[in-house]
């Protein structure tokens, strides 16, 4: 009997080949799309560019699994993304962070509900449209996760939170094809979204008005002071969520020079201006540490580790600490490690694990 895998097809492209390059090497594949969210829930504009998850989407991929001969479904996940994601995305901006989704949909959504729903009906497996590879080590029997084939498209940064028991059942098919082959091969096969863009926002927040989204789950934001390192006012913000770690333009006041958001602070409902040079720092406490290639950190070790998905990795060195919080000490000062967001470390090609930023 062929092994079962249900695929979270997404409408794009990926997700599309994906359940098509399974199908094609014999798997028993059904196409699932799950449903997030409704347009009420979230901000739209006329000039709003099609958000993943939409009705267009499911229509997508509907029509590609008709296309490839599988099954397709929509399993309605609203009440948990909501709790799960949108909500913690609210909560952590109004304290002073700044959240990734896309981790926390993985984490409790695609891996988690997904997953339990698959094995409920019967499935081996899931799996998804991400650039990564899943291994596992003969050495130590752990499963291990390593960049893909188009470091371009790693996305092995939100994917830190996996456990060995979902990597165990997880397939990534296109972890040794870069992007244009995969749009070569939906093409060859007719598939609609071939050459359907990529999603660049968050899904629930499209265009990035994400201060309008807060605002609409009944949130006010109340206005408080700029301050300098030194605790000095110097102007008046609209609200903490309006700013973000870095930023320089959108202030709405001028200090002659360029000055940044270094820090917020929602207990005092302050926001720290600075110069540049002020946004530099060395080190970061992690929380909900999630360790992939090794069962638990004892001792310091040596690292390449991100703050961001996009940054390219910093040669550091990790510390245990108290339950599962870590320390990362990098070589060189990083600029703008923001609370909310992940440190997520690397061995080679692997991914050691990583944890939220503290």
């Amino acid at each position: 009997m062929n092994k079962k895998v249900m695929v979270g097809m997404s409408g794009g492209v990926d997700s599309s080949v994906t359940a098509l390059l399974l199908k094609n090497q014999g798997y028993d594949v059904m196409g699932v799309t799950l449903k997030l969210f409704a347009n009420d829930d979230i901000v739209l504009s006329d000039e709003a560019k099609r958000t993943c998850c939409s009705l267009d989407d499911v229509d997508d991929a509907r029509r590609v699994a008709y296309k490839i001969g599988i099954e397709h479904v929509v399993f309605n996940f609203k009440d948990y993304f909501k709790k799960s994601v949108m909500d913690n995305f609210v909560d952590s901006y109004i304290n002073g962070e700044t959240p990734n989704p896309c981790i926390e949909c993985n984490k409790h959504i695609k891996f988690d509900e997904m997953l339990r729903r698959a094995e409920t009906l019967g499935y081996d497996y899931i799996a998804t449209g991400h650039y990564a590879h899943i291994i596992k080590d003969k050495a130590t029997g752990r499963y291990l996760l390593k960049r893909p084939a188009d470091r371009h498209k790693d996305q092995t940064y939100v994917l830190y939170n996996l456990t060995q028991y979902q990597l165990a059942r997880t397939l990534f098919p296109l972890a040794d094809y870069d992007k244009d082959t995969v749009r070569k091969i939906a093409e060859d096969n007719d598939l609609i979204n071939a050459r359907k863009p990529d999603s660049q926002d968050i899904c629930f927040v499209p265009n990035g008005r994400y201060v309008e989204f807060i605002n609409k789950q009944g949130y006010q934001a109340t206005k408080g002071n700029f301050i300098d390192t030194n605790g000095n006012v110097l102007g008046q913000h609209q609200g903490i969520i309006n700013y973000t770690i870095g930023q320089r333009k959108g202030l709405g006041v001028t200090f002659g020079k360029p000055m940044f958001v270094i820090d917020k602070n929602p207990i005092d409902n302050t926001v720290t201006l600075g110069t540049n040079e002020k946004l530099f720092k060395s080190e970061l406490i992690a929380d909900n540490v999630n360790w992939i290639s090794i069962e638990s950190l004892t001792e310091p070790l040596k690292v390449m580790a991100k703050t961001r998905y996009n940054q390219v990795e910093q040669s550091a060195t990790v510390y245990p600490l108290d339950g599962s919080k870590i320390k990362v000490v990098f070589d060189t000062p990083q600029r703008a490690i923001t609370k909310g967001q992940a440190v997520v470390m690397y061995q080679g090609e692997y991914v050691l694990g990583g944890g939220s930023i503290l």
